[in-house]
This record gives C-alpha cells, sequence and structure tokens, in this order.
C-alpha cells in the first residue's frame, strides 16, 4: 500500500487548471464553435463563392484554435487574446452577426478573461474565511 496520499483525477484537473487561463480560453473555443455551427451555407459554395465568403469560416475556425492555445499554451496569452477578441469581433460582418451574438459575445468575454488572468496570484479566500480571521485579530487586540 502506498504511504503518501492518492492522487485522482480531479486534483490532478483542478492543478493543472489553477495554472492557465482555464476559463477564458474555454469560453474563447466555445464562440469560435458556436460561430461555425451556426454557418448558413456549406463549404462546398462558400468555397465557390471566394475569398470574403471563406473569411467566415476562417474566422471562427482560428478563435477556435486560439482558445485550444491559450489553454494548452498560456504562456502566450496576451498575444492570443488580443488576436482573439480582434477575430471575435470581425466575425459579426463575416459569420451570420457573429454567430448571432452568442459566438461574439463569448469569444470577447473569453479573450478579456484570458487576458486579465495572472499567473502567480495566491489563491482567493472566502469570505466566511477572512470574517473569522478578522474576528481573530480583534479578539487578539482586545486580549493584549
Amino acid at each position: 500500500m502506498s504511504e503518501g496520499p492518492q492522487q485522482g483525477v480531479r486534483p490532478a484537473f483542478r492543478r493543472w487548471r489553477a495554472a492557465r487561463p482555464f476559463w477564458g480560453g474555454l469560453l474563447l473555443t466555445l464562440g469560435g464553435a458556436e460561430i461555425l455551427l451556426t454557418e448558413k451555407a456549406s463549404l462546398k459554395v462558400i468555397l465557390h463563392s471566394g475569398a470574403q465568403a471563406l473569411a467566415g469560416y476562417l474566422l471562427p475556425t482560428l478563435m477556435l484554435v486560439l482558445g485550444l492555445l491559450i489553454l494548452f499554451n498560456p504562456v502566450q496569452r496576451l498575444f492570443y487574446s488580443i488576436t482573439g477578441v480582434l477575430l471575435s469581433l470581425g466575425t459579426w460582418v463575416t459569420s451570420n452577426l457573429g454567430g448571432f451574438f452568442i459566438g461574439i459575445l463569448l469569444g470577447v468575454v473569453g479573450s478579456c478573461l484570458a487576458f486579465g488572468w495572472l499567473p502567480d496570484q495566491e489563491p482567493r479566500r472566502s469570505r466566511r474565511q477572512r470574517r473569522r480571521e478578522t474576528r481573530e485579530a480583534k479578539a487578539l487586540r482586545q486580549a493584549a
């Protein structure tokens, strides 16, 4: 039997998620996927129409790729998030109003979350824990 604590999938995923802008990358990926799924014309028609129509598929595909890059290569998150927000805004013109506003909203919010993520923050304490520490500090001051 092993004497150390057991490692499960959930704690490992939690550590992996904490080391990257997970929600930003996930929302940007979902925004790109949503816009791709709401495309009306088939790819055969798009390739026949030309470069302007091809952008309707190219921009959301790049959004999806950038979201995955944010998840798996968080070191370059600033470049990926700035590019992601520009691509998201570009889908307004090229892809059914940005996937009927849902895809553009997911892309912009995800890119902003990824841009604002700071890697070396200490974990956030709950309100209950902060209140308890405040009460303990007041009790120590009154006792002294």
